[in-house]
């Protein structure tokens, strides 16, 4: 079982740590990642979280040190974390988290309200600093992580900020609670990831942004997980990949990852990517 953090206990973490903590919703058919269903069958997307997490879980437990392997226990800057959702299913996570991971509930009525008081609870029991991570992200670095703690140690008021390609972000990192940074941001959407750098200007906080990644939560970046994991076999998500895989193995390609059909050029469009057309030639 993994430990459950309490704020009502006070400082329960060894002093100079960051938490690198996923947050996450218990991987329930039907519940989680239900914009994948279709293609996905709800078993198979509460699967898919699964993988999820146990990736980004990895590449925290390898970003935890200095030297990016699970180090003996004095060269430890980061703790993995779960802040999770509902309230009663921590030992769902038993055969997800790796053991060394704490868990830490998740409360409040809206997304930016959870993640408000997910900063709260965590510098609340003792982390120097923290970092939110979403579980939509399973190929987000061992790097990425290791630069986000590292930014955050012994820095003056900062926060970081690692972006998704589809405007929000995957990453959030501070070492003081600033409420502003999750106020007036209208989340899902494309705007988030400026809207968050607005708020980090009004209250005049440096920003330091990490590398890109992008989630996985409809139809468009599955194809797109499948093209790097599996067509271009890019060395990350082990767990996700194998899902994928395996999955194709059984039945073919066809319902999760298609071709899909080249489009040729027409004379028209070769023609304005070359900046020609019949009245430039005249």
């Amino acid at each position: 079982m993994h430990r459950v953090l309490d704020r009502q206990r006070g400082n329960q973490i060894s002093a100079g740590l960051s938490a690198l903590a996923i947050m996450t919703k218990a991987p329930r058919a039907g519940v989680v990642k239900t914009r994948l269903q279709p293609p996905l069958t709800p078993e198979e997307a509460a699967d898919l979280n699964i993988c999820f997490l146990r990736d980004i879980a990895d590449a925290i437990s390898r970003a935890t040190c200095s030297g990016g392997l699970r180090p003996p226990e004095q060269n430890t800057i980061a703790r993995g974390v779960g802040v999770f959702t509902p309230e009663g299913s921590e030992k769902e996570y038993t055969d997800i988290l790796p053991v060394d991971f704490d868990l830490i509930p998740q409360h409040g009525d809206g997304f930016g309200e959870r993640l408000t008081n997910a900063v709260d609870d965590l510098l609340h029991v003792g982390f120097e600093s923290c970092c939110l991570i979403n579980s939509d992200s399973p190929t987000a670095t061992v790097d990425a992580f290791r630069e986000a703690v590292r930014k955050l140690q012994g820095a003056d008021d900062r926060i970081v900020v690692g972006p998704s390609d589809d405007g929000g972000y995957y990453l959030i990192g501070m070492r003081k609670l600033h409420r502003r940074l999750f106020e007036e941001i209208d989340w899902s959407t494309e705007r988030v990831f400026a809207q968050t750098v607005e708020r980090a200007s009004e209250i005049g906080l440096e920003v330091h942004v990490l590398p890109s990644c992008f989630d996985v939560d409809d139809r468009a970046a599955l194809q797109r997980l499948c093209d790097e994991l599996l067509g271009e076999n890019l060395p990350a998500a082990p767990a996700t990949k194998k899902f994928l895989s395996d999955t194709i193995a059984r039945e073919g390609r066809e319902r999760i990852w298609p071709v899909v059909a080249a489009v040729m050029p027409t004379a028209e469009s070769t023609e304005k990517a070359l900046g020609t057309s019949a009245s430039t030639r005249k």
